[in-house]
């Protein structure tokens, strides 16, 4: 056998002292959004079972703000130890690849991807008290409204897939930026935008209170959870499948025994009776699959959504 290198084998040996104490100390998961927003609430769904399989406080820290480019380069900076994680949704970890030129991070040589917790389609909504009852009515407002087209966004994901909507139906829609899908919703009540295209989870209890108004889901079928709504396909405007999902990462060359004890908890908490009804009400999908499988779709989804960026012309520098 060749000679392991004494640097490489007391590596190795730190690494497997540290993962078999772990974890004796709170987690730390950084969120890229506002309180409210999507992942937010996905996380704080997530958060007790967490502590319960760890053993261990888990504490949700925002940092809002630069399309979660802010929470993603803290944990890349971040020791790799387990004790910093990143709730990483599609945004910061393939659309802002595609759609930034320069970034204080690398979505794939700077974190260590460890669970995907759910998938869902994004809700195309409008003010309910707009004369919007479908997204062919919703066009023609668009076209007859040009000076309040806009549209409120917080992530890459929603400014790319409406991006998208205007390229694909010849609309005009402005965006007005969030820090949170939560306030984007908002500002959907309020009046202050015509238009969002969001995740499922801040948008659910205004739906039900009949505040917004769901026109499609962006999904390649109808959802279980909203049997009415068509997919955009249905709706006439064809090639939007956007599917989403939201993930946990670790910085680089965190251990692989402290990952893999991350990902079974994850694995454990999607599918607990708790965690499942919740999102079933929210419209998620549980996930909970491994690590290579994550990487793999951050692959993927990087070079789809780079694609798109370039035929649509979105650049965010």
């Amino acid at each position: 056998m060749k000679r392991i290198p004494l640097i490489v084998l007391l590596s190795l040996l730190a690494g497997f002292a540290m993962a078999q104490d772990y974890p004796n100390k709170p987690v730390r998961i950084v969120v890229g959004y506002a309180a409210g927003g999507g992942n937010d609430i996905i996380v704080r769904v997530m958060q007790p079972e967490m502590q319960k399989g760890l053993g261990q406080p888990v504490i949700v820290e925002n940092k809002p703000g630069a399309q979660s480019i802010i929470a993603a380069e803290t944990v890349a900076r971040s020791a790799p130890d387990g004790y910093t994680l990143l709730m990483g949704p599609s945004g910061p970890m393939t659309i802002n690849p595609a759609t930034y030129s320069k970034l204080p991070y690398d979505a794939q040589r700077d974190f260590t991807p460890i669970s995907m917790i759910c998938e869902f389609p994004l809700l195309v909504t409008v003010d309910a008290k707009l004369p919007i009852h479908s997204v062919k009515e919703l066009i023609a407002y668009a076209k007859a409204n040009p000076g309040k087209a806009n549209y409120a966004s917080s992530a890459g994901i929603f400014q790319i897939t409406t991006e998208m909507f205007n390229q694909r139906t010849d609309s005009k829609f402005v965006m007005i930026p969030y820090k949170s899908s939560g306030e984007s919703v908002q500002a959907l009540i309020s009046g202050n935008v015509a238009l969002t295209i969001v995740d499922p989870p801040p948008a659910t209890g205004p739906l039900k209170a009949g505040t917004i108004r769901a026109l499609a889901v962006t999904s390649s079928k109808r959802h279980p959870s909203w049997p009415d709504l068509p997919t955009m396909a249905e709706a006439g405007v064809p090639d939007m499948e956007v599917p989403v999902w939201t993930a946990f990462f670790a910085p680089a060359k965190t251990p692989p025994a402290i990952v893999a004890r991350l990902q079974k908890e994850i694995a454990r908490a999607v599918h607990t009776a708790e965690v499942r009804g919740r999102f079933a009400q929210m419209g998620l999908d549980p996930v909970g699959g491994s690590s290579a499988e994550l990487g793999a779709r951050v692959r993927r989804d990087i070079e789809k959504w780079t694609a798109v960026a370039r035929a649509a012309n979105i650049k965010n520098d």
